[in-house]
Order: structure tokens, then C-alpha cells, then sequence
């Protein structure tokens, strides 16, 4: 009986453990994601160029600051979304090839060429309007 008790006082901790971190992922800004919260949002931008070039992304591919892609810490990887500069309009359609920006409260790191298109390599850090396709 002992064993018993003592199997079932080791497997509640465990699945108490196992329920609080389940909880703390479905609060998660990764969960909301994956949920289909895929409404416009605006996002502070940047964007990353020629010292990376070439570098392995998270997907596996190497970094081309010509390319159009991004880095973003929850979306999946090869997520298409539209970019869009609240001030001029202009938009970019781009791929999320890799992880981050890990840098203050950005929540997007543009290639050059997507930041060029979206008119803020310039400016280096802007809001963004960013759309899940």
C-alpha cells in the first residue's frame, strides 16, 4: 500500500507540473499564433542586412539580405506575411525564415532589401502593420 501511495504522491506533483506549464504555453503569445489570432497587427520593425549574409537561418537556409524574408520569435517558420508601413502604404510580402529580433520590444527583423521595399531602411526601427497570410 505504501508503494502505492507513494507512486501516486510522486505522479501528482508531476501532473501538476504538467497541467501549470500547460497553462503558462496556452497563454503564450506561440499558442495565440498557432489559434488562428491572425488579425492585422502593428509591430515595431527592424532589419538586419550584410553581416549576416550567408549565416544559417532557423529554417535551415542561409541569410540573404536580398532576399524577402523575416525573423520572427513565434510565428512558424515559413509563415507568408504582408508588411505594410502605416505611413506610406507601401507593402512587402515576406517569408519568416528565422528567429528573433531579440533587441528591446521589436517584434519583427526585416532583410534589408524587405525593409527597402517597405520604405524603412532609413529609418532603421519603425511600427509596422503586419498581416499573417
Amino acid at each position: 500500500m505504501q508503494t502505492v501511495l507513494g507512486r501516486a504522491g510522486g505522479a501528482l506533483p508531476r501532473l501538476f507540473a504538467f497541467s501549470v506549464a500547460s497553462a503558462a504555453f496556452a497563454a503564450s503569445p506561440v499558442w495565440a499564433d498557432f489559434m488562428g489570432n491572425l488579425s492585422p497587427k502593428t509591430v515595431t520593425a527592424s532589419w538586419y542586412g550584410q553581416e549576416f549574409s550567408g549565416r544559417r537561418t532557423a529554417s535551415g537556409s542561409r541569410f540573404d539580405p536580398r532576399g524577402l524574408t523575416a525573423a520572427h520569435k513565434t510565428l512558424p517558420l515559413g509563415t507568408r506575411i504582408r508588411v505594410t508601413n502605416p505611413r506610406t502604404g507601401a507593402s512587402v510580402l515576406v517569408t519568416v525564415t528565422d528567429r528573433g529580433p531579440y533587441c528591446g520590444r521589436r517584434e519583427l527583423d526585416l532583410s534589408k532589401a524587405a525593409a527597402r521595399e517597405v520604405g524603412i531602411l532609413s529609418r532603421g526601427v519603425a511600427p509596422v502593420v503586419l498581416e499573417v497570410l
